[in-house]
């Protein structure tokens, strides 16, 4: 699944090409939306809400609106000039497309594609924790959340979007190596939640701008993670083969000496 970096770089994308543009047409291969025309509807902007896109709208008649789409694992927005071949993704896999003067837009395998009165984005994003990359980003209260779950795992807890939103399993892996936490751990015997968040959030923000993740300060293929994606590798640090198991829903990487068993 994107992680929230990923998704606050595609709503930038989104909107330096759309934003202050009236729509010349549209088009939603999605059941709900299919007979929704958006010709003549003006771009205020887009921004991320964690993993979440919102895209707003005003309508001919100045109503505000909210196009809403997760990419969950697979989805993707790409932007293309006037002519130029759509060649991202095959065909079968568009979900939306978003024409302009200058820009069209197209997202490829969206999922909870939807469009809702702004006044009504609460009721899809509104659950969501603190966003790490946002600026309502607030450590203390990402703390208090993961705390009220004393009994899970921290794995699990990190992915859970209602305590912070925009970590997924990259950076959650990255940041319990570094900060030395087996990723079974308990959340009530993590000695120090505050520095786990406060890390996660300045791995997220490091990345911003760029489509390559790094974690370690390289951005050289093979050298961006210190676990992730490194089952059988031997550990930066100390030579350890990662392991690789479950964890919750999710594939989990550490390192069984770096980060043991509490």
């Amino acid at each position: 699944m994107p992680e929230g970096d990923t998704v606050w770089n595609t709503a930038r994308v989104l909107d330096r090409a759309l934003a202050g543009a009236q729509l010349t047409g549209s088009d939603f291969r999605v059941p709900r939306l299919a007979t929704t025309d958006l010709t003549g509807w003006a771009v205020l902007g887009c921004v991320s809400r964690g993993k979440h896109l919102l895209l707003r709208l005003a309508a001919p008649d100045d109503a505000r609106w909210t196009l809403h789409s997760h990419l969950r694992m697979d989805g993707t927005w790409r932007t293309y000039a006037p002519g130029e071949r759509w060649a991202a993704r095959p065909a079968h896999l568009i979900r939306a497309v978003l024409r302009a003067p200058t820009t069209t837009a197209v997202g490829y395998h969206l999922h909870d594609l939807a469009l809702l009165p702004a006044a009504e984005e609460d009721r899809l994003v509104g659950h969501l924790g603190p966003d790490l990359l946002g600026a309502d980003w607030d450590p203390a209260e990402a703390v208090r959340r993961l705390a009220a779950q004393p009994e899970e795992s921290i794995g699990v807890a990190l992915l859970d979007q209602r305590n912070l939103a925009g970590i997924g399993n990259l950076y959650k892996c990255e940041a319990l190596f570094l900060r030395g936490v087996h990723p079974w751990t308990r959340v009530r015997e993590v000695s120090d939640l505050a520095a786990l968040v406060v890390l996660a959030q300045k791995l997220l923000a490091a990345n911003r701008g760029r489509w390559t993740q790094s974690t370690t300060g390289s951005v050289r293929r093979g050298q961006t993670s210190y676990v992730y994606g490194r089952r059988a590798q031997p550990c930066r640090r100390c030579g350890t083969a990662i392991r690789k198991e479950e964890l919750g829903e999710r594939v989990t990487y550490w390192c069984p000496n770096c980060q043991p068993t509490p």
